[in-house]
């Protein structure tokens, strides 16, 4: 800054047409400072013409000027300086033109004197007559882009054949017999356009702001949406785990009570045995005695009740082999493995969902038909002619696809039947058994929707690439594969084809205008009858697998419809 003794390094300054940090700074005549690749790039544009324009004060210069190196006030090469980070450029002061000693900073510059006047030599320009007709303006530096660098006047007059400010003797030779006006007529007309651009700037900037406000709403909602979300995802994981709490209490009461009734039963079994021990016990002592006896008579006497042989009391008791606690371990283990499979299946399915589904579709501010989607959000199915808007794409015929009875039109936007044969070169992509054209754009990943006028009878729809294009066959026939889906629309009424099936559809009214919406990650594809409002004629689901491209078989004449034609111009 003028007076603190610093010195602004070039490097600190940003370039005027990249907007980055200036690489290898260059002059050019009119004194501004540019990237050495950037203003070679910028002039190769103007070749053609031979006039070159500086890109910041718009003086122009034949031929193509020679580009100087920039070098400070001290005579430094700034190539040689060491890199550093960038910074904002710092303003220097305009210090007045006419102070000795210490120059105090300048407040007004004029257009007459191209000199700059500091508070104290300004007051002439105020107070004496001599100067009534200069013309003081606030705006500091570059005075030397007001004076011809060839007559060295200042700039008066402006030459709208070459759209250039000029001197006075520029008129006499260099610019003679061209279109001249004064300065502040030739700025009173381009005023005008500016003041346009002014509101249309500031017709975007309230757009912006609305657009803004609402961005804002809706992440907070989508804010409140996750919350509720987490909330709701907590109490049935919750739910989840109490159920697996219950049925673990389950599982360990019936264990437990298999068990306990096993050791009452086979208490009681033991029990029964330990009894019939002891009465085989006993018989067995009777028996010993009577065995010994001396005594024949009493032997004799006893021996018909002792002969008879042991019956059994309880029967033999074993564990039956097929029963095993085992195989409640087992059962329970299969349970854990089918409930993680069911839990990894679930989450892989949200995942996808969530991830593969964008949050923010960006759409180009420039007509482009493609969306740019770096984010995820399920967004609503478009109801009404506006929503379907949203997604509308321009659409153009491929001339290369077209039957040989079929005339393009209107930039390739119509399509008409002709009796006779057109001549159309040999094409692998041609169909040359039915009266069908493809377009030339393909649609994959996001949501398109266009709009046709037709007459006659015709087939919409939308087709792979590898669709066949050779022969009359089903293979080739739009909406008779499994490569295209179609919709034929007649006087009568509509049918829909998909893969050899059709199916006739009930017809309240006849359309003149058909929209078609395709989702191409969603895998639906609808037609509607437009009208002053959207009437839904069928919808495919089907998962597509491949780009698609519109499709038409034609039986009169289909436009494909501008969309940024007006709603009431619809018929």
């Amino acid at each position: 800054m003028a007076g603190s003794g610093y010195f602004v390094r070039p490097e600190s300054y940003s370039c005027p047409l990249c907007m980055d940090v200036l690489r290898d700074p260059v002059n050019i005549p009119c004194g501004d400072t540019f990237c050495l690749d950037c203003i070679k790039l910028y002039w190769d544009q103007a070749d053609h013409v031979g006039v070159y324009s500086c890109p910041q004060c718009r003086a122009t210069f034949t031929p193509r000027p020679a580009l100087q190196q920039y070098v400070t006030n001290s005579g430094q090469d700034c190539r040689n300086w060491p890199e550093q980070p960038s910074f904002p450029a710092l303003q220097q002061d305009t210090l007045c033109d006419f102070c000795t000693g210490h120059r105090n900073k300048a407040i007004k510059s004029c257009l007459m004197c191209l000199a700059y006047y500091c508070e104290v030599h300004i007051k002439p320009h105020y107070e004496s007559a001599t100067f009534k007709r200069h013309k003081l303006v606030d705006e500091m530096g570059h005075l030397d882009r007001k004076i011809c660098p060839q007559h060295e006047k200042g700039f008066e007059l402006f030459c709208r054949s070459d759209q250039m400010c000029i001197c006075v003797l520029c008129t006499v030779r260099e610019h003679r017999s061209h279109n001249i006006v004064s300065a502040e007529e030739e700025r009173a007309e381009k005023q005008k356009a500016l003041i346009v651009t002014q509101n249309d700037v500031q017709n975007v900037i309230q757009e912006r702001m609305k657009e803004l406000q609402e961005l804002k709403h809706n992440v907070e909602t989508l804010k409140g949406h996750g919350q509720r979300a987490m909330a709701d995802s907590d109490k049935i994981f919750t739910e989840m785990i109490q159920a697996v709490e219950r049925w673990h209490s389950e599982i360990t009461c019936l264990i437990e009570s298999t068990e306990q009734a096993c050791m009452t039963q086979a208490q009681g079994y033991m029990e029964r045995l330990e009894m019939e021990i002891m009465e085989l016990q006993q018989r067995d002592a009777d028996l010993r005695h009577i065995l010994d006896t001396e005594d024949s008579i009493h032997f004799l006497q006893n021996f018909p009740t002792l002969c008879v042989p042991p019956e059994p009391i309880v029967p033999k008791v074993v564990i039956n082999p097929e029963f095993s606690f085992r195989d409640v371990t087992k059962n329970v283990t299969g349970m854990k493995d089918h409930l993680e499979d069911i839990c990894k299946k679930e989450l892989n399915k949200i995942s996808k969902t969530v991830n593969e589904t964008p949050i923010y579709i960006l759409l180009s501010r420039t007509g482009d038909k493609h969306f740019k989607v770096p984010s995820r959000v399920d967004l609503q199915e478009p109801k009404t002619r506006e929503d379907f808007l949203k997604y509308s794409c321009q659409l153009t015929l491929d001339p290369n696809t077209a039957y040989k009875e079929l005339m393009l039109s209107d930039g390739n936007q119509k399509v008409t039947r002709k009796k006779t044969a057109l001549f159309y070169a040999d094409h692998p992509e041609r169909f040359d058994g039915f009266s069908q054209v493809l377009c030339r754009e393909a649609l994959s990943g996001s949501r398109y929707y266009w709009e046709v006028q037709w007459s006659g009878e015709f087939s919409i729809g939308v087709a792979y690439k590898s669709i066949n294009r050779k022969g009359k066959n089903s293979s080739s026939l739009l909406g008779y594969n499994d490569k295209s889906w179609s919709m034929l629309c007649s006087d009568t009424g509509y049918s829909v084809w998909h893969n050899k099936l059709d199916k006739d559809l009930p017809c309240s009214s006849h359309a003149a205008r058909v929209g078609v919406y395709l989702d191409h990650r969603g895998g639906s594809l609808a037609f509607y009858a437009v009208s002053q409002s959207m009437e839904l004629i069928y919808k495919f689901q089907a998962k597509f697998t491949e780009p698609l491209y519109a499709g038409f078989g034609v039986g009169s004449t289909v436009s494909i419809c501008h969309l940024r034609d007006s709603f009431s111009n619809l018929h």
